[in-house]
């Protein structure tokens, strides 16, 4: 029950931050799922994944409703994405989840350090 708990807080807080700062829930999903649930790093990114899709929809529908989607540039985007998303699942799958884990944490201390200086 703690857990079931701990996954709804868990899709709330995160749909609360990536809705408000436009931030990617992956970042959030999979860094909550390997630390605080203990998934592996493989699969707290295929989930972090599954759950992106119904929240996204979402987002995106309230955003549209206002006017604030540049359609012409998100299908351009989602099909770089979609060619991206073969491409790297299949290079994530290969990658020992220790070192996958690592870049991960790499990527969000550059991230974290680019918006500082910024």
């Amino acid at each position: 029950m703690i857990e079931l708990l701990g996954f709804v807080f868990l899709g709330l807080a995160t749909g609360l931050i990536a809705s408000t700062l436009g931030v990617g829930g992956g970042i959030i999903f999979v860094t909550s799922l390997s630390v605080f649930f203990g998934f592996s790093q493989h699969v707290a990114q295929g989930t972090s994944l599954a759950v992106i899709v119904p929240t996204a929809i979402v987002g995106t529908i309230l955003h549209a409703r206002r006017g604030r989607v540049h359609w012409r540039a998100a299908g351009l985007i989602a099909i770089g994405g979609i060619m991206g998303a073969f491409i790297g699942s299949a290079a994530a799958l290969t990658i020992d989840p220790a070192v996958l884990r690592r870049l991960f944490a790499a990527l969000l201390v550059l991230v974290a350090a680019r918006m500082l200086s910024s």
